[in-house]
């Protein structure tokens, strides 16, 4: 049984090292413009009162990579979108989002990045 343990709390960890997020980045006129989101939320409507946010695959699907180099590509886009937990706390993490600029959709989190 002890073995078991041991190879449960291996693939938890490992999936926690190797979460996933997808972006697309594309240029608006002189700005880079990253649009990222957690890989389970992909295709999902988030529902909060009369808010409907569609995590739409035309907006956010591209590259699927780790969450750690989609926060590299926030440092050198001028207009961030993101959504979920995943990405968003990882932005809090590195000092590029403050906390109280979050706003949470049905508990999802989502932020925004404008570099004037």
């Amino acid at each position: 049984m002890r073995s078991l343990w041991g190879k449960i709390v291996h693939i938890n960890f490992v999936e926690f090292l190797t979460l996933d997020v997808y972006t697309n980045l594309r240029k608006c006129g002189k700005y880079v413009l990253l649009a990222t989101c957690d890989e389970e939320l992909l295709g999902k409507i988030l529902r909060d009162g009369k808010i409907v946010f569609k995590v739409g695959e035309e907006f956010y699907k591209g590259p699927k990579m780790p969450v750690e180099d989609a926060v590299e590509l926030m440092k050198e886009s001028a207009i961030v979108n993101m959504v979920g937990p995943n990405i968003v706390n990882k932005a809090i993490e590195k000092g590029l989002v403050h906390p109280e600029a979050v706003l949470k959709i049905s508990g999802v989190p989502h932020a925004q990045i404008v570099k004037i």
